[in-house]
């Protein structure tokens, strides 16, 4: 009984669900499933209808409610689907009085045909024009138990039109929230006990133009001096290009600030990337990383890269495949090229499907690597780790610890707690270690970086 909500995709879609879900708890819906689905691939798509007709098919009573980025850019196609039962912008999502009870009982004077089919389609979607909104809405305050480390919304929206990608489209035009309330967001946060928390977005490092700030840096150095009590600070996928003076200071020489950056990438070859109407070329991407290193080595790479973007020939491949070496990307996220309708790749000379498959798990290897390398270097190194749920916990440089078969003289594995490790090991995937029971006794105060 009651709402149940399926996720899909980036974080700020994860944290905007927590306020959908509230929200139509307290407008008293019951027996509801929502689909807050994405739409950044084909298989995204694919993906949210599948579960919109799981939903239904494992819940013939209930209403099926899509919404997302899915639901913004597709609302058609999920209208017409006898297993939805309503469809919700991205906007109108996070509108409380969205989720009343529906009445259709006008409909019922229609005759049957087209006429009713295009009545009861119109009746059940509610999506505006995203292109139209000027203003971030800011999220209502949310309690997030289910999470140890706590999302915040800074932005959303993209001004830029990559030749690849849809997301504009769902998300509207980049759309900034004051420096004011992303503090208070924070300072909640901390209050309710999280001891972490990623600062989420579209476009992040885009941040602050549209409302008269400095940028995202700014917005950092804020946060970090007026919730002083928050012991650590992560930022989602950025832009590189993208990052002001300010932000790359504090990256270089803020401890509370983790040592993990996820960069939008997306390939390594410089005339892929002219094509995807990106704005950073490889070398630029390799001096980024590198200047990172010689001032912060224990920082730690994530990137996006896409496999058989149209034309990209076998050389042009090999750049990106290099690129994970030359830049040292040890989270790697890849996304097989699938054409989106609407956008410019989508009309371009096509990559066969097989060789975008081998494509894709060739890159997989080489951030598999990267990822064992990285894991390696912190062997005998001393770091804090945040406990996220029962057994496994999340180092500084993101890596997953293992912590099944830790063992403490202090009682200190509740979720949230910030646990001082010695790493002994790795599984190729998971850090494993020791908890230094003498710094725990010491007190909470530990630092981010590793050490040997």
């Amino acid at each position: 009984m009651g709402v149940r909500i399926e996720n899909f995709g980036c974080r700020l879609n994860a944290l905007e669900g927590d306020i959908v879900s509230t929200a139509a708890g307290t407008a008293g819906r019951d027996k509801t499933v929502i689909i807050n689905g994405c739409a950044v691939t084909g298989e995204a798509l694919r993906q949210a209808r599948q579960a919109a007709r799981r939903a239904k098919r494992d819940n013939p009573d209930h209403e099926v409610i899509v919404t997302g980025c899915a639901a913004q850019i597709d609302s058609a196609t999920f209208a017409a689907m006898p297993e939805v039962d309503r469809v919700l912008g991205n906007e109108e999502k996070l509108d409380p009085t969205s989720y009343a009870p529906s009445n259709n009982g006008a409909l019922d004077a229609l005759q049957n045909g087209a006429d009713k089919i295009a009545a009861k389609i119109a009746a059940k979607t509610s999506v505006g024009d995203i292109m139209a909104i000027t203003q971030a809405t800011p999220l209502p305050p949310t309690p997030q138990p289910s999470r140890a480390r706590a999302f915040v919304q800074v932005q959303t929206g993209c001004d830029h039109r990559c030749t690849f990608c849809i997301i504009p489209f769902g998300r509207g035009n980049s759309r900034s929230v004051p420096v004011a309330n992303v503090v208070q967001q924070c300072r909640d946060l901390v209050a309710h006990g999280h001891k972490e928390i990623v600062l989420t977005g579209v476009d992040v490092t885009s941040y602050g133009p549209d409302i008269g700030e400095d940028g995202l840096g700014n917005l950092v150095r804020n946060i970090l001096d007026h919730v002083p009590e928050l012991p650590r600070l992560r930022l989602s996928s950025i832009d590189a290009v993208e990052i002001d003076p300010t932000l790359l200071d504090l990256v270089i020489h803020e401890p509370r600030l983790m040592p993990h950056l996820h960069l939008s990438l997306q390939a390594g070859d410089n005339m892929i990337l002219k094509r995807m109407k990106r704005r950073h070329t490889r070398e630029q991407a390799i001096a980024f990383c590198n200047k990172l290193l010689a001032q912060r080595p224990e920082i730690v790479f994530g990137a996006d890269i896409i496999a058989g973007f149209p034309t990209e020939t076998d050389a042009m491949f090999e750049n990106s495949r290099a690129l994970v070496d030359a830049c040292g990307i040890a989270w790697l996220h890849v996304f097989p090229f699938s054409p989106r309708p609407g956008t410019p790749a989508a009309r371009m000379p096509q990559i066969p499907g097989d060789v975008v498959k081998a494509r894709a798990a060739s890159l997989r290897a080489a951030g598999a690597a990267q990822r064992v390398k990285m894991l390696d270097s912190r062997v005998g190194s001393h770091m804090s780790v945040l406990v996220e749920k029962p057994g496994e916990g999340r180092s500084p440089c993101f890596a997953r610890v293992d912590l099944e078969n830790v063992h403490s003289t202090a009682d200190a594995f509740a979720s949230g707690e910030i646990l001082p490790m010695r790493i002994t090991g790795h599984d190729g995937e998971r850090l494993q270690g020791q908890i230094d029971d003498k710094q725990l006794s010491a007190g909470p105060s530990i630092s981010a970086e590793p050490s040997k």
